[in-house]
């Protein structure tokens, strides 16, 4: 009886170890949460741009998806108007193990839109390295993108007006050694793939009759207005004006060459997705492609 005793008090003595040892077993790796947050125009914005589907589709639980873009912006007014403080906020909040920035500007940075545009050579790139060494003073981690494409055609090539600006992303990221995502280039191939008709698919609202029928005879993308009703004795002009289709704040509900609806956005966010998964490796964990 007394070694059945003893036995059994060996045995419950130890039955929480078993337990402990049965539970670290079972426990389930340790998987730290990071932030990522937008940073530029319509084209990567909540309205108008590829940030929704790429925040609500392409990053897992694990990743919080913070968009701060804004319609509008360049380079230049997001700082001066105080949007970039706020991010700025919002990047050193804390509470994650690492917070990645993506940075995307361009469209408003041209010549022609009075308060936003930048000078290409003096400003731009200059602002673009103020932002990379400002989210590297507070501990974030910048990703440059270059500007989104505009899907403007003539006798069926895809005009290239962006292409200086996504040069000079291309340059400040080589020569700050920052993770780069070359949206330009993968939305210019991938639209110039498509016939113009085919393009116009990925804006927010669908084309007039008379838009569509001039792309498809002649390759030519005529101003989106056309079409649609405007203003008495308001001129027709012969080319798209990027300059007055793009307002600030948010992108009009309707059709143009530069903003997405939802198919644009499901499909440039994809893109997006896999440059990223790329060129920041340490992201994969985080990206559903």
């Amino acid at each position: 009886m007394r070694l059945k005793g003893l036995t059994l008090a060996t045995a419950l003595a130890l039955t929480p170890l078993a337990a402990q040892a049965q539970t670290a077993e079972v426990a389930p790796p340790k998987f730290r949460a990071i932030k990522i947050v937008l940073i530029g125009d319509s084209t990567s914005a909540v309205q108008g741009g590829w940030g929704p589907s790429f925040c609500g589709w392409h990053v897992t639980s694990f990743a919080a998806c913070i968009n701060l873009a804004r319609g509008g912006r360049s380079s230049g007014n997001y700082r001066a108007e105080g949007s970039w403080a706020l991010a700025m906020d919002e990047i050193k909040s804390g509470g994650f193990t690492d917070t990645y920035v993506l940075i995307q500007f361009g469209h408003n940075d041209q010549p022609g839109k009075p308060g936003r545009s930048t000078d290409l050579a003096t400003e731009f790139p200059v602002n673009m390295k103020r932002y990379v060494d400002e989210v590297r003073a507070v501990g974030g981690k910048p990703i440059l993108v270059t500007p989104l494409t505009r899907r403007q055609f003539k006798d069926g090539k895809l005009q290239d007006d962006l292409g200086p600006w996504a040069d000079a992303v291309r340059k400040v990221a080589t020569e700050t050694n920052t993770p780069l995502v070359d949206l330009h280039a993968r939305s210019q191939a991938a639209v110039q793939a498509m016939v113009p008709v085919e393009a116009m698919k990925f804006a927010q609202r669908p084309p007039s009759t008379e838009v569509v029928d001039a792309a498809a005879k002649t390759g030519t993308t005529i101003p989106a207005s056309t079409g649609v009703p405007a203003l008495p004795r308001a001129p027709a002009p012969t080319a798209q004006n990027n300059a007055a289709v793009e307002p600030m704040g948010q992108a009009r509900l309707s059709f143009d060459y530069t903003h997405l609806g939802v198919v644009g956005a499901d499909y440039f966010s994809a893109i997006v997705t896999d440059e990223l998964s790329k060129s920041v490796p340490a992201l994969r964990r985080y990206l559903i492609q």
